[in-house]
């Protein structure tokens, strides 16, 4: 694969050295449809040009990835366990370069480039090369079966074994071009599954990195395939392909239901991980500096960016205006600007279509009737980039858009509440739920609205995850759970084999 410049401060983003192709069947080749432009948000710069695939590639990356299936599913996990963790050895060795392409594509303020997406995705690779090893069988008591029309009377033993599912087609976000994919591909390759990988179109460089990593470790041509685009063309392939028999999704919902439509008509299995709205009750016995810092992950993480930001804040009234003086006067520390300068927190939005979207939508809150109490205004420096003031809207009411739609930008909006059961009401009332949170001095009234809440996931008294815990949505949140052991059997499919004794 092609290299990058070293990483540095110096404001300047690594650039390709020559046009990426693409990854199809262990060879790197030429792309049907030219090539396109990977911008830097924080610059407005090219950072490198992605190959564009056509239908026909994609279907030959799913054909190879059949084809290495069979081979690679009868290795031992002991084989598997190894290719992953030298590949995450590869990628710790280039780990400066990796993190510096990884924020020339998507934005990340050097601290999120380096901690949370090249080394969460190392992580990922290391822990999936231990979970390789995992047990996959499942002995089930003895059953006594009379004689009858199914034959004479018999004592049947039965096994439970997780079995690869197949071809996995991986469409990630732009978000995170390497904990995202590597969540994908790692648990996937441990299970003995091939992949074929769609990247998003506006980070696709990065991919290819892990891509080449992989080769080097070892893994068998095929195993792993990268067809990027940035025309739907390629997504609809890697979706539609008869050789492809899980699609796993990371996006918006309304992408998410058109592809699973799609697998619907093939009997595809599907694991989506969608949109997100989530809801932090803070209660007015909270520890409020707490409840801000959490809430402030929002601006700071990927410029809100994130499915599982806290961005809809619903606060008991005795506290709602305390609450909001502090988020106000935190929003007032934050530098926004170059992801690579010291002292930045909140870089730009991934594109100045994404841009214009999040202000769009803090408009629509004016009209909603909403009071814009900071933010609002698109900073005046950087003068070039994609860059969204952090913005608070309080005087919300649970009916405008700005609450219940998705934003996706360093964006929160505050609603009052007066008894708990009106906050789980409020909470409850959207159309996802990802991952809610829950602050409040009261352990037992913590827990208690914890499980009343409708989310797949809900933090209390924080925004920290644990990265063994099962990870996925409710409602139009999305479909099936993934992350530590829960991502292996995402990836498997139960077999039962049974016999007579």
């Amino acid at each position: 694969m092609t290299g990058t410049g070293a990483a540095g401060g110096g404001g300047e983003c690594p650039v390709t050295a020559a046009p990426e192709r693409l990854f199809i069947g262990g060879e790197r080749v030429e792309p049907d449809g030219g090539h396109y432009e990977v911008i830097d948000p924080a610059t407005e710069a090219v950072v490198g040009l992605a190959p564009e695939a056509s239908r026909a590639q994609v279907y030959e990356a799913a054909a190879a990835a059949r084809e290495a299936f069979g081979p690679w599913s009868r290795t031992s996990p002991q084989e598997r366990a190894a290719i992953l963790d030298r590949a995450a050895g590869v990628m710790q060795r280039d780990f400066v370069a990796h993190a510096a392409l990884a924020q020339a594509e998507s934005g990340a303020t050097t601290r999120t480039a380096r901690g949370m997406q090249v080394a969460v995705g190392l992580a990922r690779f290391r822990r999936y090369a231990k979970g390789a090893l995992e047990p996959v069988e499942q002995g089930l008591p003895p059953q006594i079966n009379e004689a009858g029309p199914m034959g004479k009377a018999a004592v049947l033993g039965a096994l439970a074994v997780r079995r690869p599912v197949g071809v996995v087609t991986c469409i990630t976000s732009y978000n995170n071009p390497w904990a995202n994919p590597a969540g994908k591909i790692a648990p996937a390759l441990a299970m003995g599954n091939t992949v074929v990988v769609k990247p998003a179109p506006q980070d696709p460089l990065s991919v290819y990195r892990m891509a080449a990593a992989l080769a080097e470790a070892g893994a068998p041509p095929g195993v792993v395939n990268v067809v990027s685009g940035a025309s739907a063309e390629a997504g609809e392939a890697a979706v539609d392909s008869p050789d492809v028999d899980m699609v796993s999704f990371t996006g918006s919902t309304a992408v998410g239901q058109r592809i699973a439509e799609v697998c619907g008509r093939g009997m595809k299995r599907q694991l989506m991980e969608l949109g997100g709205k989530g809801a932090a009750v803070v209660f007015d016995d909270a520890d409020l500096d707490s409840a801000v810092a959490g809430i402030g992950t929002t601006y700071s993480f990927y410029s809100g960016q994130i499915c599982t930001a806290p961005t809809r804040v619903i606060v008991q009234r005795g506290v709602y205006e305390a609450l909001v003086e502090r988020l106000t006067r935190y929003i007032g520390h934050l530098q926004v600007g170059d992801p690579r300068a010291q002292g930045t927190v909140v870089g730009p939005v991934i594109s100045a279509v994404h841009r214009d979207r999040v202000e769009s939508y803090v408009e629509l809150g004016r009209k909603e009737g909403a009071r814009v109490v900071a933010g609002g205004a698109r900073p005046s420096v950087p003068e070039r980039g994609f860059y969204v003031a952090p913005t608070l809207l309080t005087d919300c009411t649970p009916d405008m858009r700005v609450v219940r739609e998705e934003i996706f930008g360093p964006v929160v909006v505050v609603l009052p509440f007066d008894e708990e059961d009106e906050a789980v009401a409020l909470a409850n009332d959207s159309d996802y739920g990802l991952i809610d949170y829950v602050w409040s001095g009261d352990s037992a009234r913590a827990f208690r609205v914890a499980g009343q809440l409708r989310a797949g996931g809900v933090g209390v008294n924080t925004v920290g995850r644990n990265m063994e815990a099962p990870f996925g949505g409710f409602k139009r949140s999305g479909v099936g759970r993934d992350v530590g052991s829960y991502a292996l059997h995402a990836y498997s499919e139960w077999q039962a084999i049974v016999w007579a004794g």
